[in-house]
């Protein structure tokens, strides 16, 4: 998925993307309203929002667009904040005018240069004036907008700096040191969040150097033979390129909530003061109180939120950063090729840098974030839901009341009998739920602990859609009622990732079959009363075809189980031999030989259900509460505040899923992501357009954000308990997050399915 998700912003990158195409410049960008997107329409934009305006950069930066066109849309979103540049943002808008940002060669919120910061109305120039300033794309530049005091900016005419050339690295954009001669009072916006503005959109302007590296990386290797077979074969290249898929997504997600942070109203409040302050030795000039009052810049001053500000943190730590290391992989994949000046590689690496430099320095926005989080701030994550989603939650509403007053008892039978413990699934075993009816009632079950049901979770579902009308009667109302216990008897020691290489058979019998074979990692087999059971029917056959799903009585005669003890002392696992085990005919779910396309099914409700369970969930505000109450060294904070953006990130993700399934109307479940959308979808997974992979943007978003939490999980653990190696609870999560990256399929096989489904990667021969 691009920046965007809905209808509207896939056609806004595809319409900026075929303007960039037709080679269109500053002026072109202007008459189509591109620089514009952002502003209100009073001050001659085009009513729109920042989201809207990192959906065009990305799709801008994707084909490196040159000129100035981004530091002035980043000037006018920073001017439409403040009254004191109401008759500039037109012309930024139309065109007319081009600016650029004048940021700090210091990481950090801007300070300003001595003695150009001081509100005099006019400055002398002075010689120990010192040019410690950088701007990017500023050599023609018409506005300047500088940072003037703490936390204060001022929108200047090029007559007011001294701009000199600088060495630079971008070959798309100019850099140049600026000099504050002159602060004009009434150009004085106040404290306008550029610095925050500058990471979001430059984040923006990254996703898209992103989404070229690993677009143009993938088709390369696809092609480039190296020992006899396209060099997207070998692993390491494969597993090089999902990673940078994956650095991308969640850049996008950072990104995208960023934006939707600064874009809310609600978010914002007024500033008490100016933040424009004013140092003892210096006095305004006799001419400045013609200008309007500081009274009068205070009204209209917005202060960004904690919220918010931890949300445009954490785009600061992944957006630009993303930029870098996706075109840094692209070279590596390419080769020689991608060192040389005559391939676009190198270009793009040049414009992610300098983006990189512009947004701020990665660990300065993490030591933000971790003190935001320390701090106890916190960034909800919940869908924007339409009008029509009232009747809805009216209804799911009273049912929930009316469910909180029954007795404990009743509940979970009414659970079950009402269909609300998988609501998505067809009626009467749930409520045929649509995505929107799903997410409502998600938020207001909440407090009432739907029963969990376990691996049955993973099964149910299949036995819905593949078993006869039999089998459903027979095992979904004791599964709903606690009643029955389900394992899943899948691995062997032959075949664990490689789940049709199993070796487990099926012999045709009287009235069944009998199964021999072994099966490993069988999670509370010894607590179970049924599995659902993979065996070989058809030695014969290619090996996906010759698999049968059973559903195995583990009180059987020939069943055998024994417990495996884990490194953490818990005895979940299990050995699981079965010897000549008769199972009937009817406990044959879907077609003899036809167990592998029920199986998938199983499988994908298994991984994404591992992703929701075992994922971040509060694992990174876990961590914010357990740090905070330990001093931090100034190393550790920074890996905290990383760890956080990390987190919230895939929280994003997860909410991006969520907000693509109700766009599309998808069915399959809350949590479903790859069980819905992995068939057929033909969205982009990488680039903003045409260009990427073959499996759907919504399932891409799937398999990153379980990829990503299973990692993510594991740091966490590691983090805190490295701060408190004493502490019982994180000591025994440091031992028990490693089996997170196994369960479910294991890091270096999601890593294959991302290249191949996403990226279109060769399979392994």
């Amino acid at each position: 998925m691009g920046i965007g998700l809905t209808t509207d912003h896939r056609a806004l990158a595809g319409s900026v993307r075929g303007l960039a195409e037709r080679g269109a410049d500053h002026g072109a960008l202007a008459r189509q309203g591109v620089l514009g997107l952002h502003l209100p329409e009073e001050r001659g934009g085009q009513g729109y929002g920042l989201l809207e305006l990192c959906v065009a950069l990305e799709a801008l930066g994707e084909l490196r667009v040159p000129g100035p066109y981004l530091p002035t849309v980043l000037a006018a979103a920073a001017a439409a904040r403040s009254p004191a540049a109401k008759d500039l943002t037109d012309g930024l808008a139309n065109g007319s005018l081009t600016a650029t940002v004048v940021l700090p060669l210091t990481d950090g919120p801007a300070a300003p240069v001595s003695g150009a910061s001081d509100l005099t109305g006019a400055l002398p120039p002075r010689a120990d004036r010192p040019a410690a300033l950088l701007a990017l794309g500023a050599a023609g530049a018409d506005l300047f907008l500088v940072p003037v005091g703490a936390d204060g900016w001022a929108l200047l005419d090029r007559g007011d700096v001294v701009a000199e050339p600088a060495a630079g690295v971008d070959l798309d954009r100019d850099l140049c040191t600026v000099t504050v001669m002159d602060v004009p009072r009434e150009r004085v916006l106040g404290a306008v969040p550029v610095r925050e503005l500058a990471a979001v959109l430059l984040g923006a302007d990254a996703c898209g150097v992103a989404a070229w590296a690993v677009a143009t990386a993938s088709e390369y290797a696809e092609v480039r033979e190296q020992f006899g077979r396209p060099i997207g074969q070998f692993q390491g290249v494969k597993h090089r390129l999902a990673a940078a898929l994956v650095t991308l997504e969640q850049a996008r997600a950072a990104v995208w909530d960023a934006a939707r942070a600064l874009d809310d109203p609600g978010q914002h409040g007024v500033h008490g003061q100016t933040g424009i302050t004013l140092p003892p030795e210096v006095r305004l000039a006799e001419e400045a109180t013609i200008l309007p009052p500081q009274e009068q810049l205070a009204k209209e001053v917005a202060a960004l939120t904690p919220e918010v500000r931890l949300a445009v943190g954490v785009a600061g730590v992944l957006g630009a950063e993303a930029g870098v290391r996706c075109a840094a992989d692209a070279i590596q994949v390419l080769g020689g090729i991608g060192y040389t000046f005559e391939h676009d590689a190198h270009r793009y690496y040049r414009r992610a840098l300098s983006d990189r430099m512009v947004a701020g320095d990665p660990g300065v926005w993490a030591d933000e974030v971790a003190a935001l989080a320390l701090a106890g701030v916190r960034r909800t994550m919940e869908p924007d839901l339409p009008e029509d989603a009232a009747p809805v939650r009216d209804s799911v509403r009273a049912h929930a009341a009316s469910l909180r007053a029954a007795d404990p008892s009743e509940r979970r039978r009414r659970f079950a009998e009402e269909g609300w413990i998988m609501p998505h699934l067809p009626e009467p075993w749930g409520r045929g739920a649509s995505p929107l009816e799903q997410v409502i009632i998600h938020e207001e079950f909440r407090d009432l602990r739907r029963p969990n049901l376990g691996i049955g979770a993973w099964a149910v579902p299949s036995i819905v859609r593949h078993g006869t009308r039999e089998q459903r009667e027979r095992f979904l109302p004791g599964t709903f009622a606690g009643e029955i216990v389900w394992c899943q008897l899948f691995s062997e020691p032959g075949a664990g990732s490689d789940l049709a290489g199993l070796s487990t058979r099926a012999v045709r019998v009287e009235g069944g079959w009998t199964l021999t074979g072994q099966k490993i990692w069988t999670s509370l087999a010894q607590y179970a009363h049924w599995g659902i059971c993979l065996a070989r029917t058809s030695p014969g056959k290619p090996k996906h075809e010759g698999i049968t799903y059973f559903l195995v009585d583990m009180a059987t005669p020939g069943v055998t189980v024994r417990p495996l003890k884990e490194i953490n002392g818990d005895e979940l696992f299990n050995e699981v031999f079965l010897d000549d085990v008769f199972v009937p005919d009817e406990q044959v779910v879907g077609e003899v030989d036809g167990g592998w396309r029920v199986a998938r099914d199983t499988l994908s409700h298994e991984r994404v259900a591992l992703g929701d369970s075992w994922g971040p969930g509060s694992r990174h505000t876990d961590m914010a509460a357990f740090a905070a109450r330990l001093p931090l060294r100034a190393a550790q904070r920074e890996q905290a505040g990383r760890l956080w953006a990390e987190g919230q990130a895939i929280s994003a993700l997860g909410l991006r899923v969520t907000l693509a399934q109700l766009a599309t109307g998808a069915r399959g479940g809350m949590e479903s992501g790859v069980a819905t959308s992995s068939r057929g979808g033909k969205e982009s997974s990488v680039a903003t357009g045409a260009r990427g992979g073959k499996e759907s943007g919504v399932a891409t978003a799937s398999s990153v954000r379980k990829l990503l939490g299973m990692r993510h999980a594991q740091a966490v653990a590691e983090f805190c308990w490295a701060l408190a190696p004493a502490d019982p609870y994180w000591s025994r999560m440091i031992l028990t997050t490693r089996a997170f990256t196994i369960g479910g399929g294991t890091t270096e096989v999601q890593l294959n399915i991302i290249a191949e489904r996403a990226l279109g990667l060769p399979r392994d021969p």
